[in-house]
């Protein structure tokens, strides 16, 4: 399945953006397992005084972000569990701002923080590996708009790729 085939009806507006960055040649697999590797690859790279830099004050740090973007795969995650398990509990948003407060990552090395990321994204290519096709089409509701367990493969990735990107354009 590839991110083409996911529906404007299969997730909420919030996400367009996210999804607009999915390369259309690789499958959800495959691109779950490269943009792994990508952003290990990237991160790698940036020099290590920039790892605790804020571009403005109140902004996060480059370790706020990848324990943010672990945080939120762990969601994505969990809710793609509960709606391919054909669980209708509408699931409830999470505010970013207080798990970033709340999650440390600034007394972290970065290779704490990757090695956990490269786990978290190894535990999710093995959840979604075990969804049927049927499974994977499977809509609920999460922080009150519809969303299908394909649409949260794909956000995953695209909000790696999304903050990526602001690496690049605001902290490099």
């Amino acid at each position: 399945m590839r991110i083409d085939q996911v529906q404007n009806n299969e997730y909420g507006t919030f996400y367009a953006p996210y999804l607009a960055q999915i390369d259309p040649q690789y499958p959800l697999l495959e691109e779950l397992e490269i943009a792994l590797h990508r952003f290990i690859h990237f991160v790698r790279e940036i020099p290590m005084d920039k790892f605790d830099f804020r571009y403005a004050e109140g902004k996060w740090t480059i370790k706020d972000i990848i324990q943010h973007i672990i945080d939120a795969e762990r969601v994505f995650a969990y809710r793609a569990m509960r709606i391919a398990r054909n669980d209708q509990t509408a699931l409830p948003g999470f505010d970013e701002d207080f798990y970033v407060t709340n999650a440390n990552a600034n007394s972290r090395s970065i290779q704490d923080l990757l090695t956990e990321f490269s786990m978290v994204r190894h535990a999710t290519i093995y959840l979604f590996k075990s969804f049927s096709p049927d499974s994977l089409e499977r809509i609920g509701i999460a922080s009150d708009n519809p969303i299908s367990v394909r649409a949260l493969g794909f956000i995953i990735i695209g909000h790696q790729n999304h903050h990526q990107t602001v690496f690049q354009q605001r902290y490099l």
